[in-house]
């Protein structure tokens, strides 16, 4: 009998049983890393460009084009754009000559360098005057410093931020009342500006008759003559407080108001003497100089007596008394 033998191509398959222990769950691999996104490129606006391709448009028939970015590419626009900025600096110097013609921005600047500290003296010197010593203004190299370096000098930040506090104050006591309007914001902006307007032409008249110059004397009427405000919003706020919808016409709103403008007047009379009494003789000396400046020192006297306490004593009344007709309106 004859064996079978069989060759290595012949041989049969072997089939190995696969282990019950070994796991079947497939090898964990890292992800592949991903792939840079193209960016939006920016365009000169900051919004990212879109890209037509993306958002082909079905059934136009046009491609749609880079947004601002390719527009201001164009070499026409960019000349456009280039003329526009030139015209918008030419105006702004046209605008800052003018101006500066005016008004001096230097020396506006000086009345505006003011600290938090510099605010509430100057708030507390203005409503409780009587015990501040010395009155002085202070300078260096023949310049006055700046407010936030001298309390005694006047700035033009609480002027301002007072007359917009007796604007919103009137208001806001009016509508309480139940008396607001919108037009009440103009009117009561209107007559603060017209009484401080109307008291700066005065004191430039009597100025000129009394032959008072000062490089600086119109900014320093100007930030003097807001102080009124401080008074005035004091008087508003604590008549409102205790009176209960009596506004200035009950008797604590009366006492207030009377303190309020003793206080101004007297921080007047000692701030401007500066301003309408100098030391200074005008003539240099010897009798006639003297006697020349005795005249004029007491021509001044009187105008600054009238001024702080007259004029500023009629305004301060006029401006209660219009707030509180108008918180009363609608009542």
């Amino acid at each position: 009998m004859q064996r079978q033998t069989f060759g290595p191509a012949q041989s049969p398959p072997l089939h190995h049983p696969v282990p019950q222990h070994i796991s079947q769950v497939p090898n964990l691999r890292s992800p592949p890393p991903p792939q840079p996104q193209p960016q939006a490129q920016a365009n000169s606006y900051g919004y990212p460009q879109q890209n037509p391709q993306q958002n082909p448009q079905q059934g136009s028939g046009f491609t749609q084009q880079p947004g601002f970015g390719g527009f201001l590419n164009d070499p026409t626009a960019q000349m456009g754009f280039s003329i526009g900025q030139n015209a918008a600096r030419a105006g702004q110097e046209y605008m800052e000559q003018n101006f500066n013609r005016y008004v001096n921005t230097v020396a506006l600047k000086h009345y505006f360098n003011v600290t938090n500290s510099y605010v509430v003296n100057k708030l507390f010197l203005v409503v409780f005057p009587w015990r501040h010593r010395p009155w002085v203004r202070q300078n260096y190299d023949g310049f006055f410093l700046p407010p936030r370096e001298d309390i005694n000098s006047p700035d033009m930040y609480i002027p301002v931020m007072a007359f917009v506090t007796y604007i919103l104050l009137s208001t806001l006591l009016a509508g309480i009342r139940g008396a607001f309007h919108p037009e009440l914001l103009g009117i009561t902006a209107t007559k603060g500006f017209a009484v401080v307007l109307f008291e700066i032409l005065g004191l430039k008249l009597g100025c000129y008759f009394l032959s008072i110059s000062n490089d600086s004397q119109l900014l320093d009427l100007v930030a003097y003559s807001g102080y009124k405000f401080v008074g005035i919003i004091v008087t508003l706020v604590v008549a409102e407080v205790f009176n209960k919808g009596q506004g200035s016409g009950g008797w604590v709103g009366w006492v207030v108001f009377f303190y309020t403008f003793m206080a101004l007047a007297f921080f007047l009379l000692r701030s401007l003497k500066y301003v309408l009494l100098p030391d200074t003789a005008p003539n240099g000396g010897g009798q006639a100089g003297y006697t020349i400046a005795r005249n004029q020192r007491y021509a001044r006297t009187q105008f600054l007596f009238f001024y702080s306490y007259i004029v500023q004593g009629f305004f301060m009344l006029w401006l209660s008394s219009q707030s509180s007709s108008s918180q009363s309106a609608g009542s």
